[in-house]
């Protein structure tokens, strides 16, 4: 169709302001976007609809039409419902790159032009496989106009027959098919998550071909627009690619219920498509979240310069309703401390860290469109801080207060997190206890940091610790130097080990279970399925290779110690 015929329609409300003798243009799509650069999601001949959200000042508007022409669209139409009408400056960027223009009354909304303009275009080409991209992008680009991700999924089934799922590198279930089938199970979710992040970490471009359960999968990997590479402006080569291990743990991964190794060109380029409308979505998102990210980032810098109460207070009390909408009285808040941490090399890990953690805190049970909209993340350097706000924390009877629990949070997320992390990456987080005032929230930054160090000291990929394992001897482990462990543990351990090495003896855990057993003769053996008198003869054989009396406490303790930092 042609941009003139735009103005001959009065129910979309178009005002020409530029550009008169370029309305023989034709108009092959249509796209509403407020990035800064959108360049990666136009092919030509779109109309471009925006909400003026990208223009802070007057000086953003040329770098913006610059790159419109760049990419080769028909025209811009400008919304008047954000500042009231079209700026000036954009008027004139626009005359200068011979860009046609037209203003959008408030009244009409961008989803009446859309729909408008899809019509008129697919049904030149309604044969064509591309009008199912088309499709998509406009139900997928955000603003008025936009249905989110599971109406493409929805459009995978009806147009090409394919089931397909949206899932986080945790495995949560973002978006599924509404009409075609039951919806994937949690464990299967996991696995597909898992074999996504393994998949990442090899240098074979997706989709990746799996298998779980029986069922044949391509996963095809979605990645945020910070984390794509941009090509200079000047058009010479991108730079060398970052580092997998700087983004892989945030990606997002649409899995497929077909083996797309043997499709066509053209099929695999419509969703490789697709996966690129996902990744806007996931953009908005991401944009949605600058607002508490930046709220977090600016009390967490007030609790650590030592801030007056008061002045902390205040910033809770403005961020309690953007965190927690509804709720009637102040909360209760916790701090969850993560990290990532990678071998052999420096990389970057604090913007993956806080999108990761922002993932583990989503409540499954949260209902809405998007229930991580409500999770708080900023990230200190390599680190990332969640302020959870709580609507209410009860006391159980064992004294033990409710609330976000270390163990918990991570149980769920063990099985792909460690498929990513792979054999040179940890992830670690501590857990604060709930704290009800300003006063507490410096404590409880503390409280979590602790907590994670002692996370940080346990063996395995994925570790967490909470606030109740402070009160513990546990906490001193972290902070004992890596050479005093060795030194330590290889003395009391060393030959018992070499000796079960020798004789198959399993002195080592008959050591653990009579420690566990709190040096009980009966329940220990019990435990072992041994006699008591075999138990003895162990128990003797430990105490005369090491020259420790396991009758006396400071030796029972040495043992223990000597177990947890092995």
């Amino acid at each position: 169709m042609r941009l003139r015929a735009l103005l001959d329609t009065d129910a979309l409300g178009l005002k020409l302001l530029g550009g008169e003798e370029e309305l023989d243009r034709t108009v092959r799509g249509v796209m509403t976007t407020d990035l800064r650069d959108p360049s990666r999601y136009l092919s030509g001949g779109e109309l471009v609809l925006t909400g003026l959200a990208w223009r802070r000042d007057a000086a953003d508007s040329e770098p913006f039409v610059r790159i419109l022409v760049q990419a080769g669209v028909a025209a811009l139409a400008a919304g008047e419902a954000e500042l009231g009408e079209v700026p000036d400056d954009l008027v004139v960027a626009c005359a200068r790159h011979r860009l046609p223009l037209f203003a959008v009354h408030e009244s009409v909304a961008f989803a009446t032009i859309t729909e408008h303009v899809v019509r008129q275009v697919s049904g030149e080409r309604a044969g064509d496989l591309a009008a199912v991209v088309d499709r998509h992008r406009r139900m997928m680009i955000g603003g008025p106009a936009g249905g989110g991700p599971d109406v493409v999924l929805d459009l995978l089934g009806s147009d090409l027959d394919l089931r397909a799922w949206l899932l986080s590198p945790t495995g949560r279930l973002i978006a599924g098919p509404e009409v075609n089938g039951p919806a994937l199970p949690a464990q299967t979710c996991a696995a597909l998550a898992a074999e996504h992040l393994a998949a990442g970490r090899t240098p074979r471009r997706g989709p990746h071909r799996v298998t779980v359960d029986g069922t044949t999968y391509s996963l095809f990997p979605i990645r945020s627009g910070g984390h794509r590479p941009a090509v200079p402006a000047s058009g010479r080569a991108p730079q060398p690619a970052r580092d997998v291990r700087e983004t892989m743990l945030s990606d997002w991964v649409l899995a497929v219920e077909a083996d797309a190794s043997d499709w066509p060109e053209e099929r695999l380029d419509l969703l490789h498509g697709v996966t690129q409308l996902i990744a806007v979505e996931r953009d908005r998102r991401d944009a949605a979240r600058t607002v508490r990210r930046r709220q977090v980032e600016e009390m967490l810098e007030l609790v650590q310069t030592g801030a007056p109460p008061a002045e902390i207070a205040a910033r809770l009390r403005v961020a309690a309703p953007v965190l927690l909408p509804g709720l009637g009285a102040a909360p209760h808040w916790q701090v969850v401390v993560a990290r990532v941490e990678w071998e052999g090399r420096d990389i970057e890990a604090g913007p993956v860290t806080q999108s990761l953690l922002e993932e583990i805190l989503v409540d499954p049970l949260s209902t809405g469109p998007e229930p991580s909209d409500r999770i708080a993340v900023a990230h200190l350097g390599d680190e990332a801080v969640a302020l959870v706000p709580l609507p209410a924390v009860t006391t159980e009877h064992d004294g033990s207060q409710s609330g976000i629990l270390a163990d918990a949070l991570l149980a769920s997320v063990r099985e792909p997190l460690s498929a990513g992390l792979d054999d040179d990456g940890r992830l670690t987080l501590g857990v604060s206890a709930a704290v009800h005032s300003a006063e507490g929230l410096r404590g409880a930054l503390e409280e979590a940091r602790h907590a994670r160090r002692v996370a940080a000291a346990r063996p395995g990929r994925v570790c967490a610790a909470g606030h109740q394992e402070l009160a513990s001897h546990v906490l001193l482990l972290p902070f004992v130097p890596d050479d005093v462990r060795r030194a330590f543990t290889a003395r009391l351990l060393d030959p018992l080990r070499d000796y079960d090495r020798r004789h198959r003896a399993e002195l080592i855990p008959t050591l653990e279970a009579f420690l566990d057993c709190d040096g009980s003769w009966t329940r220990c053996a019990t435990r072992l399925h041994l006699h008591v008198n075999t138990l003895r003869y162990r128990v003797g054989r430990i105490e005369q290779l090491t020259g420790r009396d396991l009758s006396r406490l400071e030796d029972k303790l040495d043992f223990f110690l000597a177990l947890r930092m092995s």
